[in-house]
């Protein structure tokens, strides 16, 4: 069939749907939603015999849904009703949900059923939630998978109705404002922070801390009663106890994260935060140690952050824990988990020597993982807001290098690198250097940098032609279009392919890294690994493919040849652009 993607945005679920139908053989044609008029002439040039929806927020035009089967994925079980779906479940702490395809029609999610999926929603009671970027990446996203593969098979169906649900059977929800998410810092700090996940990351909440208004996220459960001694020696330097034990006082800092005051006793971590600026303009979400800087330093807030320490990273520490480092059995496990997956200059090189930590332990083999999303390369937001923007993305970019050639290098035991999240530019090459990388069923990967306007560095000119091929590896850097985690292994990518499902992905990639770990594949694998890198540095030493990845680097982000400003500008202030046909 001709189907035609309907999006408001080609995030990562559109991707994932464009991927999967035309991996069925599906003619897939993509189109960004704009004006009602412009929308209506878009498919009526591609003249699809079906149209997609898996990511809209626009209205469908009467003269497109009245004239071409149009099917809506809506986040919400059958009979929910709005555009704020899963921020009320969250808010809610809703049990359960739902994900439902239904056809378009005038009034919104109100059409005829095609099909619908149920889920248990993770992490409820006193975790405060899932946040709302989690659920959709996570099980949102894979149970649209398997309906949009339903709708494509009975889309090819004469026979087939949709059912229709009466409209007294329905739940409207209205759009989710911020009067709506408001929460006072004397609220138990599970409801705060389930309030603010129910809008990570968009649109966050506004609150107030150090007396700057903010937008917050990535909130997190702090320790349940931090008394001063606990957090610093220094504290009674800050403030007195009065102020200390005043709900919605800052504590503590780590790792660009805030430590707040709640109800009970409680605390909550803020990861990151976004200046409301007083002009009505546009504010950058950052770390919210950015966000505060000049109030925590003269609040002389205590800063708890380190380099690397192997205590403080161990499970269940305690913390805002962004690395942790464990080992199960023979095996070390070293997982990070950064916002969006974005790898700022400090937290790449927290990773490094995390890296070089677990490396350097009597484990069997070591395997790297990434969160929710694997990693998206060096942090454009962090970059943005810097005072010399081209000198800090040329400090993030040497930072993840150093992360990149530890991989590449690594001799002491076998490394497997497990993509379980999306990843994109320099998230993809992050890992290839690794002696066995995995993906979990359902991954979209895309390994490119030219539409952000860079050349790309991460080693990819040895690593990425090494797994795939020199013309593959051109084609792929070239062409910008992702691909999924079979089409990973078929190009040399990827070495397998996990489970869908997370927990079963979790078993599966254990299993994995022991067979690597035992011998005689171990030391097979190791000596065929150190073979083959001492050969290939006697031919180019890998010092020559990064100092030529970086001169190329240099032109673009110091010299801005390729519009790196400009598309960087456009990515973190959320600047609409145009998105080809796909497949």
């Amino acid at each position: 069939m001709r189907i035609l993607l309907l999006c408001s945005s080609f995030n990562g679920l559109s991707q994932r749907a464009a991927v999967l139908l035309a991996s069925h053989g599906h003619k897939v044609e993509v189109e960004l939603a704009g004006p009602p008029g412009a929308m209506a002439d878009a498919v009526r040039a591609v003249d699809p015999d079906l149209v997609l929806c898996p990511f809209l927020t626009h209205r469908v035009p009467a003269e497109v849904w009245s004239r071409y089967r149009t099917v809506i994925i809506h986040p919400g079980p059958v009979g929910d009703r709005g555009p704020s779906s899963l921020d009320w479940a969250i808010a809610g702490d809703a049990p359960a949900w739902g994900v439902t395809a239904l056809q378009a029609v005038e009034d919104f999610d109100a059409g005829p059923v095609w099909a619908t999926r149920e889920f248990a929603l993770p992490g409820g009671g006193g975790l405060g939630g899932p946040r709302k970027s989690e659920l959709y990446n996570g099980p949102v996203a894979d149970l649209a998978m398997e309906l949009i593969e339903e709708v494509a098979v009975k889309a090819a169906d004469p026979e087939f109705a949709p059912v229709p649900v009466p409209p007294e059977s329905g739940v409207v929800r209205p759009l989710m404002r911020q009067a709506d998410r408001v929460f006072d810092w004397a609220a138990d700090p599970a409801a705060i922070v389930r309030r603010i996940r129910a809008a990570d990351g968009a649109p966050g909440v506004r609150t107030r801390l150090c007396g700057v208004e903010l937008m917050a996220y990535d909130a997190h459960p702090g320790p349940a009663s931090p008394e001063p001694r606990l957090l610093d020696a220094e504290y009674a330097e800050f403030a007195d106890y009065a102020d200390y034990a005043r709900p919605g006082t800052v504590l503590a800092r780590k790792h660009g994260a805030v430590l707040v005051r709640a109800g009970g006793g409680g605390s909550v971590w803020i990861g990151r935060a976004k200046a409301v600026p007083d002009d009505g303009g546009r504010g950058i979400k950052l770390p919210a140690t950015d966000v505060l800087a000049d109030q925590l330093a003269r609040l002389a807030v205590p800063d708890h952050s380190s380099l690397f320490d192997p205590v403080a990273s161990a499970p269940g520490a305690g913390g805002f824990q962004e690395i942790v480092y464990r080992r199960q059995g023979s095996l070390g496990r070293l997982t990070f988990d950064f916002y969006n997956g974005a790898m700022s200059t400090s937290q790449c090189r927290r990773l490094f020597l995390a890296l070089r930590h677990a490396v350097e332990q009597d484990t069997a083999a070591l395997v790297l993982e990434g969160g929710t999303v694997f990693s998206n390369g060096i942090d454009l937001n962090t970059i943005e807001a810097a005072a010399n923007p081209a000198l800090e993305a040329w400090e993030n970019i040497n930072a993840i290098n150093d992360i990149c050639r530890e991989i590449i290098t690594c001799a002491a035991q076998p490394l497997i690198v497990a993509v379980s999240g999306n990843a994109g530019a320099g998230g993809v090459m992050l890992g290839l250097g690794a002696h066995h990388v995995v993906v979990r069923s359902g991954v979209v990967l895309n390994p490119h940098y030219a539409t952000m306007g860079l050349y790309g560095s991460e080693y990819w000119t040895y690593t990425l032609p090494r797994r795939t091929g020199r013309a593959t590896a051109e084609r792929l850097t070239r062409e910008c279009q992702p691909i999924d985690a079979v089409e990973a292994v078929r190009l040399g990518l990827a070495d397998a392919v996990g489970p869908a499902d997370r927990g079963r992905f979790e078993s599966w990639l254990l299993d994995q890294a022991r067979r690597l770990a035992a011998e005689p594949a171990r030391s097979q694998l190791l000596d065929a690994a150190s073979a083959r890198l001492e050969a290939d540095e006697r031919r180019k030493p890998l010092s020559a493919y990064r100092a030529e990845e970086l001169a190329q680097m240099s032109q673009d982000m110091f010299a801005d040849r390729n519009g790196f400003a400009d598309a960087r500008a456009a990515f973190v202030y959320k600047m609409a652009k145009r998105t080809p046909a796909t497949a």
